[in-house]
Parts: C-alpha cells; structure tokens; sequence
C-alpha cells in the first residue's frame, strides 16, 4: 500500500496511517539507527570528535538525535497529502522562495509536528548532478541552547519506479539481498534546519568539482528544483511554501475519513491518525457537456437523512412531501461513514 497508488480521500487515510505506522517502527529500530548513522558519516563527513573524547563516535548525538525526532514524529506528527493537481503550485512556490534573513514565527507551521505526503514527488537535483524525489517531508521542533529551530527532513520513497533514488537502492540491493529487508517505505535523503525568531542564513554551496558530477535526469514532465539556483535549503523551501499556501483561499484542507479496523490499527501502535488532503479550492460551479447549468460535482457517496422537503403546486399552493434517506453521489464512488461529508473537487 501506497499513496502513488490511491486516489480517493479514504485511500489516501489508510495509505497515511500504515505508512507512518511502518516509518515509526523502522525509524525506532536497529536497522533505523545503522541507517541515519550512515547517513550522517557520509553527510558530515568532516566532524571531529569533541575535546577529551578520542575514540568515541563523534557523530553520536547527532544520531540519536535523528532517530529520536524521525522516529516521533512519524508517530505523533500530523499527516498531510498534497493532492496532485496542487504539487506543481507548491513546486513553484518553492523554487522561488528565498528566506534569507527573514525571522520566521513558531506559528508559520500548520503545526508543531507533521508529515507532509506527496502522491507525485517533486524532484531535487544536488549539486552533485543526482536527482532524488521527495515524497515524503516531516517536520518538528528542536530547542537548542541557540534556540528554537525547525528539523525538516525529506524522504524518497524507496519503491518509486521513476526515482533515479529509488533505482540506486535497488542496485545496491542486487549486492546485499537483505538491504530491502532493513528499510523503511521511505528514505531519508535531506536534513535543513530553519531557525525559529532568528535570521534565516544563506545558504552556503558546496563547492563540488565539475568532473565529478554524474549529471542524472529527472522522469519527463515532473518539478525539479535544484540546489544549483535554490535560494533556500530546497526541502525547507518546499514545507515552508506548503506551510503557506496550504493556509490560501486557494487551498482546502479536508480531513479524510478512516475506516474502524485502520483506526484501531492506529490506536494500538499509537500513531496519530488524523490526515488532512490539501487540494484546490472551487472558485465556480462546473458546466455540462452541453451549455447546461452549472452544477457540483461529487466525488464521494454519502449519506442524505430523510427530510422535508417543499414544494409548490400550479395553483400556487404550498405543500411538502418526504425525502426518505438515501445515498448521494456518483456509482462506484467511495462511502464516507459516519459524520456526513461532501467533498467537492476540480
């Protein structure tokens, strides 16, 4: 199960809640730990250990501390799912933003904890020339003796047939048959951190050699920012600009119903089962095919209590007749239960 697969409110609730069932688990085991450390060495590659500390893990804190804030916020985060049709407007808000020396509040952020799913990935290209999607962005806040700050992370999903990420992962798997085993449905490929009431920094480029890039291309017709013109750490760009836009006119949240078993799949691993589906919001009524009135369009089946309705006959007399309850909505649409819910979309 996956969101790249779904499409339907329901669907993308379930895919939500199993996928950060399984990242809270993975995040929270051995296998999690082998992994961010890794991925520190090979990220920060230059720490030296700390004074009276020699042959000690250098990287130590900064490992546990990866593994405690992933492996929370998977769990207690609340989720987040840009509906397609909206990833190309919070691509494009990225790609321009530039935050240098902006005092950003603690209140920017919809919440202290989220994770922001992406159905389509929007796509980073280092300054290494590797492409990797972004499918998945969490965030959640740190105090430091420097202050408060926003740990945002970005995540490939590691199953992506069109992530040049994704097909690293399986070449390197082709050398170890349990690689596979020890990962989580998503990866972690990108650390920014943004400060909370101080200046935002600029971002400082590596400087990479020119032969030693492996220029990769990014799959036809998908976003890609690069680090090369990126004004601001692109996974921070992305969760800021979604962090804005998702509060726009333009933008609807709306929560996604969840069925009973996938509820208590949820309470007894103790994941916040909460997910809000950010899509366009309808400025005007959709047309028929042929010039007739304008009309909504659902795309849920819900249920419509018995009432009263009125009417008036020829002869200008009132009277009512009654609606029994019944189901509303197109054939073969999903069934919201419980609390009554129309979803109009595009």
């Amino acid at each position: 199960m996956n969101l790249r697969t779904e499409s339907t409110l329901p669907g993308y609730a379930r895919a939500a809640v199993a996928m950060k069932t399984r990242m809270h688990e993975y995040c929270a085991s051995v296998a999690g730990h082998e992994y961010h450390k890794a991925f520190v060495e090979t990220r920060w590659a230059a720490l030296t250990p700390p004074d009276n500390a020699s042959g000690t893990d250098p990287n130590h804190k900064l490992v546990h501390m990866l593994n405690r804030a992933n492996s929370a916020v998977w769990a207690h985060g609340e989720a987040y799912v840009i509906a397609p049709a909206m990833t190309a407007v919070v691509a494009a808000g990225a790609d321009a933003l530039d935050l240098t020396g902006d005092l950003l509040t603690a209140d920017a952020a919809p919440s202290d904890a989220g994770v922001l799913f992406l159905p389509e990935p929007i796509y980073h290209r280092a300054l290494t020339g590797r492409v990797s999607g972004i499918a998945a962005i969490t965030w959640t806040t740190l105090t430091s003796p420097r202050g408060r700050s926003w740990l945002i992370c970005g995540w490939a999903h590691r199953d992506d047939p069109d992530d040049p990420h994704a097909a690293r992962i399986q070449t390197y798997a082709r050398q170890d048959p349990t690689l596979l085993s020890r990962l989580g449905p998503y990866v972690l490929t990108d650390v920014n951190v943004l400060p909370i009431a101080q200046p935002v920094p600029a971002v400082d480029p590596l400087d990479v050699d020119e032969p030693d890039r492996d220029w990769e291309t990014a799959p036809d017709g998908r976003y890609v920012i690069t680090d090369a013109t990126a004004r601001t750490h692109v996974c921070a760009a992305i969760a800021y600009a979604f962090w804005r836009i998702q509060a726009q006119p333009i933008a609807i949240a709306t929560p996604a119903p969840l069925d009973r078993a996938a509820r208590r799949r949820a309470a007894r691993a103790r994941i916040v089962h909460d997910t809000r589906v950010v899509m366009l919001r309808r400025t005007s009524g959709l047309t028929e095919p042929a010039d007739g009135p304008a009309r909504w369009r659902y795309r849920v089946r819900f249920v419509v209590r018995g009432h009263w309705r009125r009417l008036t006959d020829r002869h200008g007399q009132a009277y009512r007749i009654w609606i029994h309850a019944h189901i509303k909505g197109p054939d073969g649409a999903p069934l919201l239960h419980g609390e009554k819910v129309a979803v109009l979309a595009r």
